[in-house]
Formats: structure tokens, C-alpha cells, sequence
């Protein structure tokens, strides 16, 4: 009765909850600019959600120290677009990873605007910090086909992050469209994974993969995920060909 009457009257401490602890805190995200047509906005949607629920990438969430990471999904294009679609959920089997995957595909379209990395980046750094869990590792998985076309530099947007200790992988979607090269990068001689390694990621065991195209985006993302939730160093000349999905 004292502690009831001490509570009530607010002289007792109420300890504070415990944050869940996972092995990872991974922030997807996904490139929703106007690049990405209807057909190629589905096939982005059906690979994340295939990705996730991949015994593959099941078993490098099982297999990790707590069994157990947390996912957030945003999708952004231009500076001030962006937009958290499924907030921080944790994944530890199947079928917290089905759930996670219906929810995705049940979700409206965002955005379809310019192309501002940046502000992906910014807006993934934002709920990282606000994640109700906390793990020994922060990554951010960038997926788009474009260049930064809109909002702050890039690289300024990727040094921050990563002196927050956050890595930041990429996917990159290569199309049959010529790239769309702002004043901020003049030379497109490197190709768009090029551009990736140059200006979009970084932070420890940072890699860019590459999908020859949207429908050979899902299984490049398997792989990408389970590099980054196992945290294993990414297969070398990571490139996927949709008519020949393997890895070389």
C-alpha cells in the first residue's frame, strides 16, 4: 500500500523498459523516383518481400548471435519525400518474416518524384536513431537506379551517417536509360555502381551489388541481405543478369 501511495504521488521510480536487443538495426531503402515505372515499382516490392522470407536469409537471422534483427522499410525520391511504409519490426523466424513481407506488399506506393539520395540517407539516419531496439550494428541498404538529382550532396549525407557509426550498403539497379548526371558528378565514365562505391556508400565492409535490371533485382537483394545480416564480406563482382540469375 506505501509503494501504491508513493507511486501515485509520484516518489517511486517507474525503472524504464528495457529496449529489445537485436543483432542488427537495418534500415531498407528503396528508390520510389519517377524512374521507377508501375512494372518496375512491383518488381522492387515482390523482391524485397521474396528476399526477406528466403530460407537463406532466414537462416542469417536465426544463425546470429540473438537470433533476431530489426527492419524498418522507407521509400524516398525526391528531398523532401520520403516516407517510413513498415516502422521497426522485429524479425526472428519465418514467419515474423511472412508477416513483415504481406505487410510490404500490402502497402501503398509512397512518392514518385526526383531522385534525392540524400535525403534517403538522412531520412534512414533519423530512424535508426529513433529505434526502440538497440544492436551492436547500424546499416542503412540503399536500393535505386539513379543518381543524386535532387536535394544536399550525397557524400556530405553518407560522412555523416557513417561517423554515426552507421554503414551504408547499396543495390544498384542498372536500366537501359543513359544516367542523369548532375553538376555535382560530371563524369559518368564509371557506370552507376561506379558512382555507388564513389559517393553513396561506406562505414566498415561498405559494398555496392549490382541487378542488370528490375526483375534480377531479388536475387541480387538475397544476397546483399544475407552479407550484411551475417555480416560476411560481400561475393566478389556481385552482378545478377535477369536471364541467368547467378552469381559470377
Amino acid at each position: 500500500m506505501l509503494a501504491a501511495a508513493m507511486l501515485a504521488a509520484g516518489l517511486l521510480a517507474v525503472p524504464a523498459a528495457r529496449a529489445e536487443e537485436v543483432d542488427l538495426l537495418l534500415a531498407l531503402a528503396a528508390d520510389v523516383s519517377r524512374s521507377v515505372d508501375g512494372a518496375k515499382f512491383q518488381l522492387q516490392r515482390d523482391g524485397y518481400a521474396a528476399a526477406l522470407t528466403d530460407p537463406r536469409v532466414v537462416a542469417a537471422i536465426t544463425g546470429g548471435t540473438l537470433g533476431r534483427i530489426a527492419v524498418a522499410y522507407v521509400e524516398w525520391s525526391g528531398a523532401g519525400n520520403q516516407k517510413v511504409v513498415i516502422d521497426w519490426t522485429v524479425i526472428r523466424d519465418a514467419d515474423s518474416a511472412g508477416r513483415f513481407a504481406t505487410h510490404l506488399l500490402e502497402s501503398p506506393r509512397a512518392f514518385a518524384d526526383r531522385t534525392s539520395i540524400s535525403g534517403g540517407i538522412d531520412f534512414a539516419v533519423a530512424q535508426l536513431e529513433r529505434a526502440p531496439m538497440t544492436a551492436p550494428r547500424r546499416t542503412i541498404d540503399v536500393s535505386g537506379d539513379g543518381t543524386n538529382n535532387s536535394g544536399r550532396d550525397v557524400t556530405a549525407a553518407r560522412d555523416e551517417a557513417v561517423a554515426k557509426g552507421i554503414t551504408i550498403n547499396g543495390l544498384v539497379i542498372l536500366t537501359d536509360q543513359p544516367l542523369s548526371w548532375n553538376a555535382e558528378h560530371t563524369n559518368p565514365a564509371g557506370g552507376l555502381d561506379h558512382y555507388y562505391r564513389t559517393n553513396v556508400i561506406g562505414g566498415p565492409s561498405a559494398f555496392v551489388m549490382t541487378a542488370q535490371d528490375f526483375n534480377a533485382f531479388g536475387q541480387a537483394l538475397i544476397n546483399k541481405l544475407v552479407a550484411e545480416i551475417a555480416a560476411v564480406p560481400a561475393p566478389r563482382a556481385a552482378a545478377f543478369d535477369a536471364a541467368d540469375i547467378r552469381l559470377r
